[in-house]
């Protein structure tokens, strides 16, 4: 009579046998075959035998789901020590604070205090509320050991964009558009345009205001901009109503591409002797006009910034 096996030695036995059985079964199945067996597991008979036991796709598929979506809610609620928008960094330099900047960038630190990036400070830093200047132009420490300098051991956003791209991800997309302002190819930079120091952010340094006219359009598109006998209304309100200024999808940068750009303004109310589908501007039917293409690519208002010979400047 064989010795009484106790619930320990049973179990053991009980998952050799298991395990002689996916052996053997792995044996005689292929990989492929494994794989599609990815939805049975052993189960026990009651008589100390064993049989695969099959559950639907669906169910293993449910399973995998909600481990993943367990994974990501672990995930998603542990805390993160890395900063979405990082400062330039300058390898082996500190942060000095503002008023190491004050004893050379004396007027642009008198004037700073009243600009929007003077609220932007550095919340890791250790002058905390002091770093305005840091944000944008790295830790300055090894810049004032140098004596200063144009380029020492300092960023400067002036002639290298990506600091402005921190924070500023919009415009970073837009100068990615297929018309748009070389920035990101070198030949400009945000400083002709926007003062980043002054109290008009729309100012370029040493220059006018934008939100002047267009005065900052001007330095470069001078033919578009002078004075005309017969002017285009819309110049007074500024360039960027019919411009996007960083980049667009469209050729010339325009904010539309279709006569529509020209009909936010141009367009009027039908009487009601107009049959339906005209549209007139003034006294005149444009249905036919605007079938051949944009108000100034269709042979009509070709001098859309202005005119010196007729007002409706047709050339």
């Amino acid at each position: 009579m064989q010795p009484r096996k106790s619930k320990a030695e049973s179990a053991c036995g009980a998952n050799f046998k298991i395990a002689q059985l996916l052996s053997s079964k792995k044996q005689s199945a292929g990989l492929e075959d494994l794989e599609t067996r990815s939805s049975e597991q052993l189960e026990p008979k009651g008589n100390g035998a064993w049989r695969w036991q099959t559950f639907p796709k669906s169910i293993v598929w449910k399973k995998i789901l909600i481990a993943g979506g367990l994974m990501l809610f672990m995930i998603s609620c542990s805390s993160l020590t890395r900063t979405v928008l990082a400062p330039p960094e300058i390898p082996g330099a500190n942060y000095v604070g503002d008023k190491a900047c004050y004893d050379c960038h004396t007027n642009i630190s008198r004037v700073f205090p009243s600009s929007a990036h003077a609220r932007v400070h550095l919340p890791n830093a250790e002058m905390v509320g002091q770093t305005g200047c840091e944000s944008c132009h790295g830790p300055g420490s090894k810049h004032v050991a140098a004596g200063g300098g144009r380029g020492k051991f300092i960023v400067n956003p002036g002639k290298e964009p990506n600091a402005c791209f921190q924070c500023h991800l919009q415009t970073h997309a837009e100068f990615s558009l297929p018309q748009r302002h070389p920035v990101i190819e070198g030949r400009m930079n945000c400083v002709q345009c926007h003062d980043p120091h002054g109290s008009d952010i729309f100012k370029p340094a040493g220059g006018l205001a934008m939100a002047r006219l267009n005065e900052s359009c001007a330095g470069c598109h001078r033919e578009q901009t002078r004075p005309f006998v017969f002017e285009h209304e819309a110049l007074r309100e500024g360039c960027t109503v019919c411009h996007s200024p960083h980049g667009s999808i469209n050729r010339k940068m325009l904010t539309e591409s279709d006569p529509n750009l020209c009909l936010k303004c141009h367009a009027q109310n039908q009487g009601p002797g107009v049959a339906s589908g005209e549209i007139y501007i003034g006294h005149v039917s444009h249905t036919a006009y605007l079938r051949q293409g944009t108000c100034w690519s269709a042979g009509c208002h070709t001098a859309v910034h202005g005119s010196n010979v007729h007002p409706r400047m047709f050339y």
